[in-house]
């Protein structure tokens, strides 16, 4: 059995750093970095009535410095500021793209990157109607976001899934996993 033998913060700002020296179960000690930004709600609303999506894109930094496109394609998301993962999907929802959710349907709680984070994104999937739109969206000026709210058909973010292009994995495995419960909207 693996050991932690100690830690070192190495960094703490909007996320924390840890260096931790661990133990292997054959007793050789090496390193491992930990990234800690606590939990997160990521959810993809979709309009089965009109068969479309509401997604949103934003600059991204990491995107952006290794391949020099920022821009991603997202479904909404957001860390846990409170304890109910469900509350914090439809804030972020609320605030992303201007959407008042009421039906989340489960997918999962995913460890996002296990080999350096310490993120679980729980995930949802949630109907709307036109009439759940009660506000702009965008994100909030303060967090200096600048989302872009796009409305896609769903058929669009399958051809995108299948091509290969749905680069956001968090969006890829909501889409898809769309497309398994609810076949019917995806002519």
């Amino acid at each position: 059995m693996a050991e932690i033998v100690s830690t070192e913060v190495t960094h703490n700002r909007w996320s924390k750093l840890t260096v931790a020296t661990i133990r292997l179960p054959d007793g050789q000690l090496t390193k491992r970095d930990i990234e800690d930004h606590g939990e997160a709600a990521v959810v993809l609303p979709y309009d089965p009535a009109r068969r479309m999506a509401t997604l949103v894109r934003q600059f991204r930094t990491p995107p952006f410095h290794v391949s020099g496109d920022g821009m991603m394609l997202e479904p909404a998301a957001g860390r846990l500021d409170e304890a109910d993962p469900e509350a914090c999907a439809r804030r972020e929802a609320l605030e992303e793209t201007g959407l008042r959710l009421t039906q989340l349907e489960p997918v999962a709680c995913v460890w996002t990157m296990p080999a350096l984070s310490t993120e679980r994104a729980w995930m949802y999937l949630a109907p709307y109607a036109e009439a759940d739109r009660v506000a702009a969206g965008g994100g909030l000026a303060e967090e200096h976001e600048e989302i872009e709210v796009l409305e896609l058909p769903l058929a669009e973010l399958a051809a995108m899934a299948d091509a290969g292009t749905l680069t956001e994995l968090k969006l890829l495995l909501l889409v898809q996993t769309l497309r398994l419960r609810k076949p019917e909207l995806f002519p």
